[in-house]
């Protein structure tokens, strides 16, 4: 079968973990091109890995891959998925928070026989919440822990004054919907957007969110309550480069990437 090609978007902490693990194969799949807001930096970077892959722009992604993964800031995705999707392509989305005031992305989608792919990422038991879906859900609520240099910067804090600098104790810093969320900490808490879009929406998944000085990992918990199952799950990631994201998002996009082609897929 032929490769499926693929496309990065951002050479950050996640994108370059991609590049390198693809760059070095990956059944299945090559590396097509990449696209940065820093062209010269992406392509020192590139060099000083040995990694043959074009910078291009991120509108040249359809003419070179069949797939674009978005490691971008929230604030790229139109530039990222747009171009895919009308040329009726894939896109696998970190900034899945971005998604929910974008539904026309969807539409879109829809319309010209893309699709849209969120992977797990840093959360867990999207599986078992999107089987729960099938059947009733009466509940989905989310509670996460950074440390508070995690979430530094989060247009809601800056919005309320809300500081987490010198904290001796944990801090919550939010309470509300995963819409709100989403809109209020968008490199922060994607995790609860993915959530929400497994099950049963973004404003009927609430969530809180605790600036913590006691932990150094991006800690998330949920609550699941249905008439098929009463789940609670649990995960303690251990930050990238990026403090506001885990190592493992790099290695759920290949796990997602290797299973596509797999002659064995275990999992919904």
């Amino acid at each position: 079968m032929p490769s499926t090609r693929i496309a990065i978007g951002g050479l950050g902490a996640i994108g370059r973990v991609l590049a390198r693990k693809l760059a070095d194969g990956l059944p299945g799949v090559e590396l097509a091109c990449a696209a940065s807001g820093d062209k010269v930096r992406a392509r020192s970077w590139l060099e000083d890995q040995k990694i043959d892959c074009p910078v291009v722009e991120f509108e040249e992604f359809p003419e070179r891959a069949d797939l674009a993964i978005e490691c971008a800031p929230a604030s790229l995705i139109d530039r990222i998925c747009r171009p895919m999707l009308e040329a009726g392509k894939q896109v696998m989305v970190l900034s899945c928070g971005a998604l929910l005031p974008r539904p026309e992305l969807i539409e879109l989608a829809k319309e010209r026989g893309g699709a849209i792919i969120v992977p797990t990422g840093a959360l867990l038991g999207l599986d078992a919440v999107g089987a729960a879906n099938e059947g009733t859900i009466q509940s989905v609520r989310m509670i996460t822990r950074k440390p508070p240099n995690g979430l530094a910067g989060a247009p809601h804090l800056v919005k309320n004054s809300i500081s987490v600098e010198g904290l001796n104790e944990a801090k919550r810093v939010f309470a509300g919907t995963a819409r709100e969320a989403a809109a209020g900490f968008p490199a922060n808490v994607n995790v609860v957007a993915a959530l929400s879009l497994a099950g049963i929406g973004p404003d009927r998944t609430t969530i809180e969110i605790w600036a913590d000085p006691g932990v150094t990992r991006n800690c998330h918990t949920i609550e699941v309550e249905a008439d098929s199952a009463r789940f609670s799950l649990s995960i303690e990631n251990v930050p990238s480069e990026n403090p506001k994201t885990g190592k493992i998002v790099a290695l759920s996009i290949l796990a997602l990437l290797r299973k596509m082609n797999a002659p064995l897929r275990v999992g919904t």
